[in-house]
C-alpha cells in the first residue's frame, strides 16, 4: 500500500463528528476503540497498513480541576500512564517500563499534560491526586503516541474537554460529548489543520 499523507484517528465515531463518512482531503481517517491497549493494537496496525506523514487524534477529555474549563480545546503535550494505586503507595512500577510519551507534531491548541488510567477516575480525591501530574484524564492516548513513536511517525492530539473528573463525570461527559466533538472538529478545520 502507498503512503498516505495524514491519519485522522478518534476512539469511537462521534468523536470523529462526520469525518468518517466525510474525510478531510489527504487524510485517513479510523476510529481506535476504547482504552489504551485497544488504542495501541488498532494505531499500530494502522500505520502498519500505510506509514502516514503523521497522525492526529481527537477527541474528548475530563479536567482534573479548575485550569481547564468544560468547553476547552486543548492539545496534549504529553501522554502520561497514571494510576492511583501507584500514586498511593499501593502499587509500583518497573524501573524498566515506560509511562510518559511526548507529543511529536503540534497541535493547535494550548500544550497539556494528559493522563491516561486504567479507568474513569470517579473520585474527587482522585482527581486531586491525579492533577498534580496532568491537567486532564483520557483513557487512549498512552496507546497512541507509543504506537506512533514505535513507529517512528510523528503524532499530536488535540481534545474537547468535555466533563469535571469525579463523581458525576460519566453523566456530564454524556451530555457534552458530541456537541463538543462536532466544535472541536470546527476548530480544528477553521485554524486550517485539514489542508
Amino acid at each position: 500500500m502507498l503512503p498516505i499523507p495524514a491519519l485522522l484517528l478518534a476512539a469511537f465515531p462521534p468523536e470523529l463528528a462526520g469525518l468518517d463518512a466525510d474525510p478531510p482531503p489527504g487524510w485517513r481517517v479510523a476510529c481506535t476503540g476504547v482504552g489504551a491497549l485497544a488504542a495501541a493494537v488498532a494505531t499500530a496496525r494502522l500505520l502498519a497498513e500505510g506509514k502516514p506523514s503523521h497522525v492526529l487524534f481527537v477527541g474528548t477529555c475530563g479536567a482534573y480541576d479548575e485550569r481547564l474549563q468544560v468547553g476547552d480545546f486543548i492539545g496534549a503535550s504529553e501522554a502520561l500512564a497514571l494510576s492511583l494505586d501507584v500514586l498511593a503507595g499501593r502499587a509500583y512500577r518497573p524501573d524498566l517500563e515506560v509511562c510518559r510519551w511526548p507529543a511529536t507534531a503540534p497541535a493547535p491548541f494550548p500544550a497539556h499534560a494528559v493522563g491516561v488510567t486504567p479507568g474513569v477516575t470517579r473520585s474527587l480525591e482522585g482527581a486531586r491526586m491525579l492533577a498534580q501530574h496532568a491537567v486532564a484524564e483520557h483513557l487512549e492516548l498512552t496507546g497512541i503516541f507509543a504506537a506512533c513513536q514505535a513507529a517512528g511517525v510523528p503524532c499530536a492530539a488535540a481534545l474537547a474537554v468535555a466533563n469535571r473528573v469525579g463523581p458525576e463525570a460519566h453523566a456530564e461527559w454524556r451530555a457534552n460529548h458530541a456537541r463538543l466533538s462536532l466544535a472541536l472538529v470546527a476548530a480544528l478545520k477553521d485554524c486550517g489543520t485539514f489542508r
